[in-house]
């Protein structure tokens, strides 16, 4: 499938909704545009959520594996 698109003043260009639906990109993703020696290439990004954990956190996480290692173990 091939579609042209037109940048705009701002330099944004639209993804007509068939090329979206096809390559399942909804609103609010996010895409990767790499140069390369063809042109341009486009592709889905890829986003992980990320939580950075406390101290309190962790006591809980070691607390809840002892839990399992204790069951596991027939203790």
């Amino acid at each position: 499938m091939r579609i042209a698109l037109t940048i705009s003043e701002r330099g944004t260009i639209t993804l007509p909704k068939k090329l979206r639906d096809l390559l399942g990109v909804r609103p609010a993703d996010q895409v990767i545009a790499e140069p390369t020696s063809e042109g341009i290439l486009l592709r889905p990004a890829m986003t992980f959520p990320l939580e950075r954990y406390g101290d309190e956190r962790i006591r809980e996480f070691d607390a809840a594996e002892s839990d399992l290692d204790a069951y596991f173990s027939g203790r």
